[in-house]
C-alpha cells in the first residue's frame, strides 16, 4: 500500500500492550472456565475460532496491508465473540463476561479498521 502510516496520530505510546495483556488474561480465564464445564461444546469451539481470527488479523493488516482483507476477518472475529458470548452465558456467566472488555475493544478496532479502508480505497488490490 503506497503511503502507509507508520504510527495512528490518535494512538498513545504503549497504549495496546497493557490493554491486550489483560485481554488476553481474561480471554484465557474465559476458556479455561468453558473447558472445565463444557470441553467439547460449541462455545469452546467459537473459543478457538475467535483465537484463530484474533491471530490472523495482525499480519493481515500490519504485515501485508490488505486493509480489506483485515476488515473481513475482524468483522468475523466479532461474530465469533458475539457467538462465543451468547453461547458460554449458558455453560458460564462470568465466562461470557469476561469477554464483555474484549467485545468493546474489537468493537473499536473494527471501526478503525473500517475508517483506514474507507479513507484508503487504492489500498485494495
Amino acid at each position: 500500500m503506497r503511503g502507509w502510516p507508520s504510527r495512528c496520530s490518535t494512538r498513545r505510546p504503549g497504549s495496546s500492550g497493557p490493554v491486550w495483556t489483560l485481554l488476553y488474561i481474561a480471554i484465557g480465564i474465559a476458556g479455561w472456565r468453558v473447558w472445565r464445564l463444557a470441553p467439547r461444546s460449541g462455545a469452546m469451539g467459537l473459543w478457538w475460532l475467535q483465537m484463530a481470527l484474533n491471530f490472523l488479523w495482525s499480519p493481515m493488516v500490519f504485515g501485508w496491508h490488505r486493509l480489506d482483507l483485515g476488515l473481513g476477518v475482524i468483522v468475523a472475529l466479532l461474530l465469533a465473540i458475539l457467538s462465543f458470548i451468547a453461547s458460554a452465558r449458558r455453560v458460564d456467566r462470568l465466562a461470557a463476561w469476561l469477554f464483555a472488555p474484549y467485545l468493546a475493544w474489537v468493537s473499536f478496532a473494527t471501526l478503525l479498521n473500517a475508517a483506514l479502508f474507507a479513507l484508503n480505497p487504492a489500498a485494495a488490490p
